[in-house]
């Protein structure tokens, strides 16, 4: 049995438990995710590691509410999130008295690869942070324009930003933009999901940069969904590795990373680029 990642302190607030999802369609079915488990601490950072169709976004989907698990828990902040499917009083773990799907967007958050699909096009970037911002706490016009300003400023960006559409932005500046949506609401919990692998390489440096200093000045948490392993390293303190669905190895990062146990771990690493690799040239 793989045993979860040691967690470097402070309090548990992500704890998944035998999470497990069964598609099926016309008589067949498909196990996305088997009988997964770890924890993530307040002030951590996880990284889910595979190749594509190991389940990684399929486990991170789950946390943020998108799919429903076939089966296990979902526990954020000491609230189950999510269950088996129609479990409806799990469901209502986050609701109390306020309701439903609000309460759990204020807990979790997630930032895909490609940010532009989930900016309006025809909305100034400014104008869907404010509107955010009126949906989930009770803020003056003058805080809310304040709070814009402290959110683009957060991520590297400026009121300038504020003015214009997602068209007009560079690809790293849109994920900037997404960034912010993400943090207006204040999450404990952070999923990105290959939220920098669309970018340019320095690009990409200075958004892995951008969030070591967020979560340094804020404190939250990050599951980071990912199949690089050099961003892995850089981002990361805890690491799973998934494998058909299944975590093969669980560990520090540095620790899964340098000294890797398991065959399919070795591989994944074997197959990372080294310094002065060249293709082979077929004949």
């Amino acid at each position: 049995m793989v045993q979860e990642p040691q967690r470097s302190g402070g309090d548990t607030i992500l704890e998944v438990d035998g999470l497990t999802k069964v598609f099926a369609w016309r008589g067949h079915s498909h196990v996305a995710v088997d009988g997964v488990s770890f924890a993530l601490h307040a002030g951590g950072s996880l990284a889910v590691v595979g190749e594509s169709g190991s389940g990684k976004t399929t486990i991170a989907r789950i946390i943020a509410g998108l799919e429903t698990a076939t089966s296990g828990t979902v526990v954020v902040d000491g609230r189950t999130i999510t269950a088996k499917a129609g479990d409806v009083s799990a469901r209502r773990g986050l609701r109390g008295n306020r309701g439903g799907r609000s309460e759990r967007d204020r807990v979790v958050q997630m930032v895909f690869q490609d940010p532009f699909g989930s900016l309006d096009p025809r909305q100034r970037i400014g104008a869907g942070l404010s509107e955010l911002l009126t949906i989930h706490f009770d803020l003056s016009r003058t805080a809310r324009s304040a709070r814009v300003s402290d959110l683009l400023q957060q991520v590297g960006l400026d009121d300038r930003h504020a003015q214009m559409v997602p068209r007009t932005l560079s690809g790293g500046q849109r994920q900037r933009v997404a960034i912010a949506r993400a943090l207006a609401v204040e999450p404990k919990v952070l999923i990105l999901d290959e939220a920098v692998s669309a970018l340019d390489v320095s690009v990409q440096a200075q958004v892995l940069n951008l969030l070591a200093d967020i979560r340094a000045e804020t404190g939250i948490s990050y599951l980071f969904v990912s199949h690089d392993l050099g961003v892995v390293r850089q981002i990361t303190d805890t690491c799973i590795v998934l494998n058909r669905g299944a975590v093969v190895e669980a560990g520090s990062t540095s620790q899964v990373l340098d000294d890797p146990r398991d065959p399919y771990t070795q591989a994944l690493l074997e197959a990372v680029p080294k310094p002065g690799w060249r293709p082979r040239r077929r004949t």
